[in-house]
């Protein structure tokens, strides 16, 4: 499992012109699932990112979590998180999940990130959206699951 991690001052998705989810300050997730992923990855990744610490303390240095500063979290789903260039000019996506596999994986991530105590948003699975951010340094990490 992946999670492209971006922190924000803000951030929204919407789908059909609506708005789905939207935060404050906190973390733009995206988040990747593969073949071989599961419950125990997803609760390793959210346990992960709600704890890792890219934001500013007193001095500006990036000692604080999305937990320590009572932060949000906006999680989209993105299969392309698993596309790979290596041959040609298209992508693969063949170690992306399927999504009736990378859908409960991707739900278990966000109620696990919940009981973190998150106040956490998502996007709508499978569904095209546009996300708009403002992003905060810039800080963008690449977190991935014990396995990997």
């Amino acid at each position: 499992m992946r999670a492209l991690v971006q922190r924000v001052q803000s951030a929204k998705v919407t789908v059909d012109n609506r708005t789905i989810g939207q935060i404050g300050r906190g973390m733009l997730v995206f988040l990747g699932v593969t073949h071989t992923d599961s419950e125990a990855e997803a609760e390793y990744l959210a346990r992960k990112v709600t704890h890792l610490r890219i934001f500013p303390d007193s001095e500006s240095k990036m000692n604080l979590s999305l937990v320590d500063i009572g932060g949000e979290l906006l999680v989209v789903s993105q299969f392309t998180l698993y596309g790979d260039t290596q041959k040609g000019n298209r992508p693969s996506y063949a170690e992306a999940a399927p999504p009736e596999r990378a859908q409960p994986l991707y739900e278990h991530f966000l109620e696990s990130c919940r009981i973190n105590g998150i106040r956490v948003q998502s996007g709508v699975f499978q569904a095209h959206m546009l996300v708009e951010l403002i992003n905060d340094g810039p800080v963008t990490v690449l977190c991935e699951s014990k396995s990997k």
